[in-house]
């Protein structure tokens, strides 16, 4: 499953706040506290949203937008049960 993500670096602590609305479609706006340095940023958001859709840490990874703001993640897992929890973050 593919997600669609806008990432702000250097918050305060690391949150999914809600749906973003992109020119592409919506995205899911999340906060990490990591700076966005040696992808610390990018792993950190992996992080987040594998804690947030309960499957592992290894099952999340950015597949576009590495050095952007406006990321594609690549979720490992069956799309049946990960879309009713990708909509409760929104």
């Amino acid at each position: 499953m593919l997600v669609r993500v806008r990432a702000q670096p250097r918050a305060r602590r690391n949150a999914v706040l809600g749906v973003f609305p992109g020119i592409d479609g919506p995205r899911l706006r999340v906060a990490v506290a990591a700076a966005p340095e040696d992808g610390r940023a990018n792993r950190a958001v992996c992080a987040l949203l594998a804690e947030a859709l309960g499957v592992a840490v290894s099952a999340v990874q950015v597949t576009a937008g590495a050095t952007s703001r406006d990321k594609i993640l690549a979720v490992a897992g069956d799309a049946a049960l990960l879309g009713p929890r990708l909509e409760r973050l929104a």
